[in-house]
Order: structure tokens, then sequence, then C-alpha cells
């Protein structure tokens, strides 16, 4: 269960990465039902301030021992050249050890390779990084191309706003779908974002000329439980099918199948957290149609089966 979330702040500090980490784990939001989290910012020296930018400094209340006994032990972006101290080491050492979450923001990742943690693990980071982390610690597999990554308890992010992704990933792996959404709602964001998805397509996203997929996105989503052809896609938006495939590249990163089937696991994840449904019901009202269907697609996104992941949740539910 995720309780207790610490945060390892080294200068300079990168405010939006630090950010993120604060308005996900750090704010208080029991009143919209999800659990509040005790929140720790650590920093070698306490009470010191660290640079955090053109004339703006932060200041840390708790040294590095208050991230012992945190479920999730996260490590922001620094400064690339500055070599972390052995006491930031071991602790993020001994959060691995004790196999706590260990979660690195950008160029945090770093520090986590300085610390071992990611030898022979696929990692993610900013592509302008991707290829100095890649020859200082050859034995990290480094993916360039994705948002984020989880191998094992390490789990690791491209820049900025990958980290929102990255952290509600770990919300929803450990708490579910249901509360990983209502932290994305009240910070307007995208509540899923494949791990898996390009950091940036070279094209340009849409035309000037275009319209939005936004429109036919959002109809898809309001009959995700019906059958929806490409074809009948392509007349929503009103173009033809080859042209709405290569609007779907450029604009999200996927395929229109693609994308469809990522929603119905999304709405499979719901229905199996917030309903006693079957799993032959939950296919029918997600647009799978069959059980089978629905646990290919699921074990092969998720992970685990649909009775697994059900399994998963009602026993954190029920332990709260």
């Amino acid at each position: 269960m995720l309780k207790k979330v610490a945060v390892i702040l080294q200068p300079p500090v990168a405010l939006f990465e630090f950010g993120v980490l604060t308005e996900v784990f750090g704010v208080d939001r029991s009143a919209d039902g999800v659990p509040k989290f005790e929140y720790v910012v650590c920093t070698e020296n306490p009470d010191e301030p660290l640079d955090a930018g053109p004339g703006t400094f932060v200041t840390a209340a708790h040294s590095l021992h208050a991230a012992a006994g945190a479920d999730l032990v996260a490590v922001p972006s620094s400064l690339l050249t500055a070599t972390p101290s052995e006491a930031v080491l071991t602790a993020i050492r001994d959060a691995d050890h004790r196999g706590a979450y260990v979660m690195s923001l950008c160029s945090g990742a770093f520090a986590l390779a300085a610390a071992g943690l990611l030898n022979d693990r696929t990692v993610a980071i900013h592509w302008r990084y991707a290829d100095r982390l890649a020859r200082e610690y050859p034995q990290v597999r480094v993916d360039a191309d994705i948002l984020y990554a989880q191998d094992g308890r390490i789990i690791s992010s491209a820049g900025t706003a990958a980290g929102i992704d990255a952290c509600l990933h770990v919300v929803r792996t450990e708490l579910g779908t249901a509360v990983a959404n209502r932290i994305a709602r009240r910070m307007v964001v995208s509540p899923h974002r494949d791990g898996g998805q390009k950091q940036f397509i070279e094209r340009p996203a849409v035309a000037r000329s275009e319209q939005s997929l936004q429109p036919t996105l959002d109809w898809m989503t309001e009959n995700i439980a019906h059958t929806i052809t490409v074809a009948a896609m392509a007349r929503v938006a009103g173009v033809a099918q080859r042209t709405l495939t290569r609007r779907f590249m450029a604009e999200v990163g996927l395929t229109p199948h693609a994308w469809l089937t990522r929603q119905r696991v999304a709405r499979v994840q719901e229905l199996l957290e917030d309903t006693r449904l079957s799993v032959e019901d939950v296919a029918a009202e997600s647009g799978f149609g069959t059980a089978p269907l629905l646990r290919h697609h699921f074990t092969r996104l998720i992970g685990i089966t649909p009775t697994e992941y059900r399994k998963r949740f009602v026993k954190r539910t029920s332990a709260e």
C-alpha cells in the first residue's frame, strides 16, 4: 500500500518536477476520496536553501533520514554535472533494498544510475539526456522514446509532463484507476497515457486547416460499449480512413485501433474496481464483447489477468 512518499532534493532543484510530485502526492485530496499520503521533502542539509533557478530558493525541512520507511522515494531533476553525495546514494540504495518504489523524474535518473539501481534495467529519460546516460552508464538500457518505464520497483520518466504520467501510474498501480482518475481530474490532465507512447512526434500534430480529433475521441469514449469500426470513426471525423489513421498517429501517437483498445482496458479497470459485474458482463460493457478477448488485451497491457486485478484492488480497499 502506498502511504508514505519521500522526495529527495539536490541543488539546483527543478521546480516543475518537484511541483509535479507535490501536486500528486503532497496535496490533501481526502475530500475527493483520495487517501492522504504522508509526504516528506528531504535533503542532505535541511534548512539550507537550495538553488531552484533565477532568484528562487527552496528549503527542505527534513534530513535524508526521513526517507526511511517511505513506500516511494522520488528523485526529481538536478544538475547533471554534480555527482550525488554518498549520503544521497545511500538513501536511494536503502529504499531499493527494503523493496520501496524508487522513481526518477527526468535527469534524476542519473542519481539512480550512480547508485547502481539501473543496471540491466530499461529506463526512460528526456531524449536530450539519453545519449549521455547511455554513455556514462553502459549497463543501463536507455529508451529515449518512451514517456515512462517501470522495471521491477524502479520507475523512471522523461521530462516535464511525463513525470505526471509516471506519478499517476504509481497511484493507479497501488490504489486503482478510480483514485488516479480523481487526482487527474483535479489536476486537469489526462488520467492515463501509456508509458510506451513516444515522447514526441516528428510531424506537426495537426495542420492549421484541420480540426482536432477531440470530438471523435469523445464520441468513441461515449460509445465505448458498442462496436466501433475505423470506418465509423472516419465518418464521425469527416475524413477518409487513411487520413484518419495519419491524423491519429500525428495527434495521439497511436493507431485508431490501439487508442480504442487502451480506452476499453481503462474502462475495464473502472468496472473491475467499482462494480461486482462478472468478467463476461464487463466485456460487454467495455466493448470487448467476449471474456477471452478482454482477458487477452487486459493481460497484454496491464500485465495481470482481470481476476487478479480485481482481487488486488479489493484487498487494498478493504485494508484501508
